[in-house]
């Protein structure tokens, strides 16, 4: 199945595979060929850039313009993990408006993990990633009860000023139990792969590089961090 966005809707599966909740548990075998599927959020407020994140890790693409999500949308990324091993990443980009809150039980169901995004020109939208945390951790958890693992982006760096401190990133990403955060800009695709890589490691819970990375909220110096993935199929 080549990689792409899905089809549109409020509930079930409609790529026609099962997320995997939590990990790592393979998918199917094939000739000695692990592959692994992940359900993975991305949250956060309207406008942050979770659409056009989406479109950027998956398409490589990137416009001025996007439309409202309504509900959820759907994509696939396929990442070549390692020689033996294959991550298809089913990808849900929440609506970031109130009146779709109400369905994001159903949306939350077997993550495996998540993004929550801000935009640092935008307070209010930071702020809300503490609403949008809470929200996920009242509502579910990985199969053996342990908070789904969070990244916390910074989102449109190439703008300024920023409208809150990295100080305050800080403690807020560790007060907030994320595993980490880090600046992105969508635009100028900066740290798009590289932070998705590390939420991934973080799912596969194994392989060489994972006991450098991040746990505990801190901020994710990514040219520090050695992750075991090394592109799509």
């Amino acid at each position: 199945m080549t990689e792409g966005r899905m089809r549109k809707g409020s509930e079930g599966y409609q790529g026609g595979e099962r997320p995997t909740g939590g990990g790592p548990r393979p998918d199917r075998f094939h000739r000695g060929h692990q592959e692994n599927l992940f359900k993975v959020l991305i949250l956060g407020d309207f406008e942050v850039g979770k659409s056009s994140l989406v479109d950027r890790y998956v398409h490589g693409n990137f416009r001025s313009q996007y439309k409202a999500t309504h509900g959820v949308d759907f994509a696939l990324k396929v990442l070549q993990w390692s020689n033996s091993e294959t991550v298809r990443l089913q990808l849900w980009d929440i609506a970031g408006q109130e009146r779709f809150t109400s369905m994001t039980r159903l949306y939350y169901r077997e993550a495996a993990a998540c993004v929550i995004m801000f935009d640092v020109t935008n307070r209010a939208s930071f702020l809300s990633s503490q609403k949008w945390k809470e929200d996920l951790d009242s509502k579910t958890t990985l199969p053996n009860g342990a908070p789904v693992p969070c990244i916390l982006l910074a989102n449109k760096c190439d703008l300024s000023p920023w409208a809150m401190t990295k100080d305050e990133v800080d403690l807020f990403s560790r007060e907030n139990l994320f595993i980490g955060w880090t600046e992105t800009s969508v635009k100028e695709n900066k740290n798009i792969n590289e932070s998705m890589r590390v939420l991934v490691a973080k799912m596969m819970d194994s392989g060489e590089g994972v006991a450098a990375l991040p746990g505990n909220g801190d901020y994710i110096n990514l040219q520090d961090v050695a992750t075991p993935g090394y592109g799509c199929c």
